[in-house]
């Protein structure tokens, strides 16, 4: 299984191409910039799958519509955040006037609870991650050794929660018992930034002291 790691838009949010061995591929976070992301589909000759979101803030969802026009494939979010793809107050592409709304149809399929995933070829585990947003998840590939981690934590950071529906002690919690619980070499792919480790971040994260 291969990662492959597309920084996007304005604020450079990860998109990732999640890439079997047979060619499938699952796009996590379509954020912006669907060319760059049907490129680098076509570039890996792979076949999309889904459309995975870790989250629905606007920056992780501003290419979701020609993504999903040009492939065809069903949209997933957590169910804490149905209304929001197409709500810009909620998503938060109406809090910057310099930004079109983000509007997007309603999801497909809707996450429920923690626990197997399994998408063609792709078995993963979802790991529900509140905090950053009500409905944030990462999606853990055992197999792989590695997690997409959305703004739930970042190297050396934690994501923001000033934003509606955020919460600092469910955010330290999610971390602490999704994220920091896996296999400390486990590879932890940010929605912002380099990818990082629970190892590095229990050493050097200066928001995560005493894990």
């Amino acid at each position: 299984m291969k990662i492959k790691t597309l920084p996007l838009g304005p604020v450079q949010a990860n998109c990732y191409l999640i890439i079997h061995d047979d060619g499938t591929c699952l796009i996590i976070d379509p954020g912006e910039e669907a060319g760059k992301i049907e490129q680098a589909v076509e570039q890996e000759g792979a076949v999309p799958a889904a459309v995975l979101l870790t989250h629905a803030h606007f920056d992780h969802i501003g290419a979701l519509e020609p993504i999903r026009a040009r492939y065809g494939i069903p949209v997933y979010v957590h169910e804490s955040e149905k209304d929001w793809l197409q709500n810009p107050d909620l998503n938060g592409s109406a809090n910057y006037p310099m930004l079109e709304p983000v509007s997007c149809r309603p999801a497909d399929r809707f996450l429920q609870k923690d626990g197997s995933l399994a998408i063609g070829p792709f078995d993963m585990e979802v790991r529900h991650t509140p905090g950053h947003s009500p409905g944030s998840v990462c999606y853990v590939f055992h197999d792989n050794r590695s997690a997409i981690a959305g703004d739930t934590l970042f190297r050396q950071g934690i994501g923001r929660t000033d934003l509606p529906g955020g919460n600092a002690h469910q955010l330290l919690t999610a971390i602490e018992k999704q994220l920091l619980s896996l296999d400390p070499d486990y590879r932890i792919y940010p929605g912002h930034g380099p990818k990082t480790t629970p190892q590095f971040e229990m050493d050097t994260n200066p928001f995560l002291n005493g894990f």
